[in-house]
């Protein structure tokens, strides 16, 4: 495994694989890795002919200056793992590195509705900090192949977006969340649970497994929400949203829709720490 932290060592490490037109997978991390990430590494090695995993604190895409004081950092267990897993390339730039002074990496996609909801409404300027560093990375790996996870559903069809509007030649990958053994979704942020939060999380989980059954019961997607949140509001737990939404457009539904795609997205705050996860509650025809 190779371990690259300026843009022109991994650009001359990868060129070898461009030139003889191999495929080239890219899993971008925060790093504080997890088996959610390792899953990610290894649906790229199983596709790809060299696979690149980038750890990089963003700090355009914190909209509070105490969440990314207090994002975990595990820099040499993230490597151990990754060196284990079988990933051939670790790219661990800098701030400078990534936004070098006068290097414009604005990136010029309106991203309209698709940012405005879930998210996009509790978290201003997110999503613009997102493709402002994933547009940047693409530009420095150049893979064929991006692999994100299910867990931030609306993050990665923004992405996918985004690489259509600007015709970017990557294939986005969603890959499914994977979840610990009481339900609650793989995140980094779960190490600042403390046990007994990280037990009553398990809540979300069967949340969304319970509003996909009220669904199939018929219930209006209205009365589904108002259940959801009730049903999270247990002591040292608040809600934020939970949205039954098109899986295809991101806007809430407001009553069924058998052949459409409907994932059921939510974000609760456990304590001090944000979680977010999201259920596809039908795939659509």
């Amino acid at each position: 495994m190779y371990l690259f932290k300026n843009v022109s060592g991994l650009r001359a490490f990868l060129e070898p694989f461009r030139t003889k037109n191999r495929a080239i997978g890219f899993v971008p991390t925060m790093g504080a890795l997890h088996e959610g990430h390792l899953s990610l590494i290894r649906e790229s090695l199983a596709a790809t002919h060299c696979t690149v995993c980038s750890i990089f604190v963003n700090p355009t895409q914190f909209n509070q200056q105490a969440d990314l004081e207090q994002y975990p950092r595990t820099p040499a267990k993230d490597l151990q793992m990754l060196y284990e897993v079988g990933c051939q390339a670790v790219f661990m730039p800098t701030v400078e590195a990534i936004y070098p002074p006068g290097l414009d990496t604005s990136v010029a996609v309106d991203f309209g509705q698709l940012a405005e909801g879930m998210e996009g409404r509790f978290r201003p300027g997110h999503f613009q900090g997102v493709a402002q560093v994933v547009k940047r990375l693409l530009d420095i790996v150049q893979p064929s192949h991006l692999y994100m996870g299910q867990k931030d559903y609306q993050q990665c069809f923004l992405v996918r977006h985004m690489a259509q509007a600007l015709a970017l030649p990557v294939e986005v990958v969603m890959s499914p969340t994977v979840r610990e053994a009481n339900g609650l979704a793989m995140s980094s942020r779960n190490a600042r649970l403390n046990p007994e939060q990280r037990k009553q999380a398990a809540i979300i989980y069967k949340t969304l497994q319970d509003a996909g059954a009220w669904i199939k019961q018929g219930l209006p997607p209205a009365e589904v929400q108002e259940k959801a949140l009730q049903q999270l509001t247990i002591p040292g737990f608040r809600p934020e949203y939970f949205e039954i939404i098109n899986g295809q457009t991101l806007q809430q539904l407001n009553e069924a829709q058998p052949d459409r795609m409907v994932v059921a997205c939510t974000a609760v705050w456990a304590g001090e720490v944000r979680l977010i996860d999201n259920l596809i509650l039908q795939t659509g025809s």
